[in-house]
């Protein structure tokens, strides 16, 4: 079983920063891939960025230049530090892990971008 549980959502005015955090428990050795996902009112989930461990990232096209993935895998946490945001980044953020054909995601949290 893998256990992810986002934070650090919040309310953050266009053109800040925000860092979120995945803190993951389990079985969480050696995933495939590592990454976020969010969904906004109205649209489908999207993907943010993902990783593939020992290989690429690769960011969604909105938030290219503007988004980090980082990870710390002494405290099993998983990082996405959200710059320059805009009104379009509103959604809830999921952090997910695949491993082979499963993945698993947390229970998100909210990001919302004000004017």
């Amino acid at each position: 079983q893998v256990q992810l549980v986002e934070s650090g959502g919040g309310l953050v005015q266009a053109g800040g920063s925000l860092r979120l955090s995945c803190s993951a428990s389990g079985s969480t050795f050696r995933p495939n891939t590592i990454g976020w996902h969010r969904q906004a009112p109205g649209k489908q989930r999207e993907l943010v960025v993902a990783v593939s461990i020992g290989g690429a990232t690769n960011y969604g096209d909105s938030v290219k230049g503007r988004f980090t993935i980082s990870r710390d895998n002494a405290k099993n946490t998983v990082y996405l530090q959200m710059n320059d945001l805009k009104l379009e980044d509103t959604a809830v953020y999921y952090c997910g892990m695949t491993f082979g054909p499963r993945a698993y995601w947390g229970q998100g949290t909210q990001v919302t971008v004000s004017s």
